[in-house]
């Protein structure tokens, strides 16, 4: 029964996540984040950060992968049992997309009727910087970790993810090599990759 009810709860949380999530995979993370670290204490914080590094290297959208794992890790850590984590990933992961489906099919349907539209372009303006403020907050989260304990927010660094001046130092030149080297992703990911393996 309780297994059941953990599959209803991811069910419904990534269900919600799809139908309000605009702008992508990397708009998502915040979301996931907020619902699976915060709201539920699914996941840890380091956990969640392992599983956006390595959905990022794995083909496909990083917000359907990042579902995917989750599913698995929230219902084998449950209930240690593979199969159960495989049916988390595929509940978490159906779950998520199902809602962009159906909106899909909908603006498929009354798109030519509303382009060029007061409504349409007016909607759109508003999105459009909501997109890029959650993806910004996508990579914060990452970095630090707000509590509101008390009543007053404390800003904290999240340690498990930056040990020591070398976790710094790999943020800071990838951060580098993107910007203004403008280094393709794949290439940065390689390279941290085998900076990590010999710095640590």
């Amino acid at each position: 029964m309780e297994t059941l009810a953990l599959f209803l709860q991811l069910a419904a949380t990534f269900f919600v996540i799809g139908a309000f999530t605009i702008g992508g995979g990397y708009a998502m993370l915040s979301l996931i984040q907020t619902q699976v670290v915060t709201a539920h204490g699914w996941i840890t914080e380091s956990a969640f950060t392992d599983i956006v590094a390595i959905s990022q290297m794995t083909p496909g959208p990083i917000g359907i992968n990042a579902a995917t794992y989750v599913g698995y890790d929230v219902l084998f850590q449950a209930t240690g049992l593979h199969w159960l984590g495989v049916a988390g990933s595929a509940i978490a992961t159906l779950s998520l997309i199902l809602p962009s489906f159906i909106i899909v099919l909908l603006i498929v349907k009354f798109y030519t009727r509303f382009r060029g539209s007061m409504l349409y372009e007016g909607t759109m303006g508003w999105l459009r910087p909501t997109v890029v403020g959650l993806i910004a907050a996508a990579a914060v989260i990452l970095v630090i970790k707000v509590s509101w304990a008390g009543g007053a927010p404390s800003v904290a660094v999240v340690k498990d993810n930056f040990t020591d001046w070398k976790s710094w130092l790999l943020l800071a030149a990838a951060f580098a090599a993107g910007m203004w080297g403008r280094v393709s992703p794949i290439l940065i990911i390689i390279a941290g990759a085998i900076l990590g393996l010999v710095l640590y």
